[in-house]
């Protein structure tokens, strides 16, 4: 154990003199040493309750005979960083939190961890640093919020930049739009929605890295206490085991969390964090797997804003464990994988049970008989671009015509506002990528506006940014390489066609090779002067369909 190199031995005086300085018994330093890695802070709403799930945690590891530790981490709300600068701070957090919570754990000497999270860069921060040091740890998440409701139906935050493009197009009027700003987020936890934050929640499940309703069940219910107390109780038995993290976040496992992305209707983010997290697990991670999967994993969930549903109901309807036992039926995934519980999936999941047949389907009443997601490839995108099928409109499946081409997310909502953007357009913008934003920015609002005036099932959208989870239509994000590696994205001018075909996983730009070389020698790629961390960020990042992941080289 980590205690017998920091605190055993006469050497190890000025160690203990130091815990004694926290006010830590000889008991206490007795004990295995748990870390608890809180993301508490008040700022962000789906973190704001994490200081009870603490201490939650910290009571479960105390009952179970550990010394709990708490530690910080940060987090950024993409809902309030979204539409300007600040969601360029935003997925480059993902590492910061890897980075800073194991410097940490290698400064302090844990011999186990608890990590709570909740939104969307800080739950695939805490994986990358769970495998990349390697000790035994639990999740738990803070939670999903519980929907809101305007007009008898309910609502969640993608509702509300809806909201805000019908604002903009005439349909609703002011005292409309204010109703939807108090009502839509009724309550503190990760937004209700199958959004980024809710998907790898759900996904930290199925990768075995959390315990039974880590991902479903809400922020404002009793039952996330428990589990709370459940978690620091179990990484006890983990290390008691030494079941680590490397031991259950397998190549299977990560197939497993593809299976359940496209059952559920994960956001096109999780194409960007289970890369990042494979690659601390050295496990390979290759985007042409996931259309594989796709193709014979049903859709058995549409949670907003693919459906009318919401993470409540997937809770009520059994949870993530009722969807892994209806992909177990099918063949679909490998429960023989270990997880946090100390048992195997198959173990976990073997009581599970469907309890709302309209919240989680059969194959045979499947919202679709392929997956949530597709990775497109052609001329346009050679390494792939990503795209959350559940969420666009059957008529826009297969789709052509005229790019309307914008340098940023800014020049594209003011052209979407002034009704620039009429049907059957392509909206293209570049600059948003990974090394080109930097920062690859989420761009709900340019989405939320298409679909607030009544455009998503017209306009389709393409970036070498990325969308959220939130977003619905056909979005398509991740394009790779990006504008400003130069990839064909950077060489897109106005009026040029462009056919998406997302059955056939296929995207081209309908330019002759004569012509892309010809704009190639006279369109000088753009870079923009950046400073600060975002500086370092652009030169060390990788592309997106690698998970914009920081070059170790």
């Amino acid at each position: 154990m980590i205690k017998d190199t920091i605190v055993d031995g006469f050497h190890n005086a000025p160690h203990r003199s130091l815990y004694h300085a926290l006010g830590l018994t000889d008991e206490e330093q007795s004990r295995p040493l748990i870390g608890i890695v809180s993301s508490y802070n008040e700022i962000v709403p789906g973190h704001k309750d994490l200081d009870k799930i603490c201490e939650a945690v910290k009571l479960g590891v105390a009952m179970a005979g550990g010394t709990p530790i708490m530690f910080p981490a940060i987090t950024v709300c993409d809902g309030i960083a979204m539409g300007h600068t600040g969601m360029k701070y935003s997925l480059v957090t993902r590492d910061l939190i890897a980075d800073s919570t194991e410097a940490m754990v290698m400064a302090h000497g844990f011999d186990g961890l608890v990590m709570i999270p909740n939104c969307d860069k800080n739950v695939p921060g805490l994986l990358m640093a769970s495998a990349r040091l390697n000790i035994p740890t639990v999740f738990v998440s803070g939670g999903p919020m519980l929907a809101g409701r305007v007009g008898g139906k309910k609502r969640s935050l993608s509702s509300m930049f809806e909201a805000v493009g019908a604002y903009n197009a005439g349909k609703i009027n002011e005292c409309q739009l204010t109703e939807f700003e108090k009502k839509v987020c009724p309550t503190c936890g990760s937004c209700s929605g199958m959004y980024t934050a809710n998907s790898m929640n759900c996904l930290t499940e199925v990768l075995g890295m959390g315990l039974k309703g880590n991902g479903t069940i809400p922020a404002v219910y009793s039952a996330r206490i428990e589990l709370a107390k459940h978690a620091g109780m179990q990484v006890m038995e983990l290390v008691k085991k030494n079941i680590r993290p490397r031991d259950i976040m397998t190549k299977a496992a990560f197939k497993n969390a593809i299976a359940a992305d496209m059952a559920l209707g994960c956001s096109t983010n999780s194409m960007l964090h289970l890369p990042a997290i494979a690659n601390e697990c050295d496990v390979p991670f290759d985007l042409e797997e996931v259309n594989q999967i796709s193709e014979v994993t049903p859709n058995i969930c549409h949670l907003a804003p693919a459906g009318p549903t919401y993470m409540e109901d997937l809770y009520e309807a059994g949870g993530v464990y009722a969807v892994l036992k209806q992909l177990e039926d099918l063949g679909l995934i490998d429960t023989s994988v270990m997880t946090c519980t100390g048992k195997t999936m198959k173990e976990n999941i073997a009581d599970a049970k469907v309890m709302d047949a309209d919240v989680i389907r059969s194959k045979e009443t499947a919202f679709g008989q392929t997956g949530g997601i597709a990775v497109l490839k052609g001329n346009l995108a050679p390494d792939g671009c990503v795209v959350k099928r559940a969420a666009v409109a059957p008529e826009m499946l297969v789709h052509e015509g005229p790019a309307k081409v914008y340098e940023s997310e800014e020049q594209a909502i003011a052209a979407i506002y002034a009704g620039k953007i009429v049907k059957g357009d392509v909206v293209v913008i570049r600059y948003e990528g990974p090394a080109g934003g930097p920062g690859m920015r989420e761009m709900l609002s340019p989405t939320s506006a298409i679909a607030g005036m009544g455009l998503d099932k017209d306009v389709a959208l393409i970036t070498d940014g990325r969308f959220s989870g939130a977003t619905r239509g056909a979005s398509i994000g991740h394009v790779s390489p990006e504008a400003v590696s130069g990839g064909l994205i950077a060489y897109v001018k106005d009026g040029d066609r462009i056919a998406i075909d997302i059955p056939n996983y296929s995207i081209k730009l309908l330019v002759s090779d004569e012509e892309i070389a010809k704009r190639k020698a006279e369109m000088p790629i753009k870079k923009k002067e950046v400073s600060g961390y975002l500086k370092r960020y652009a030169a060390m990042v990788s592309s997106a369909d690698k998970g914009a992941i920081i070059n170790k080289k």
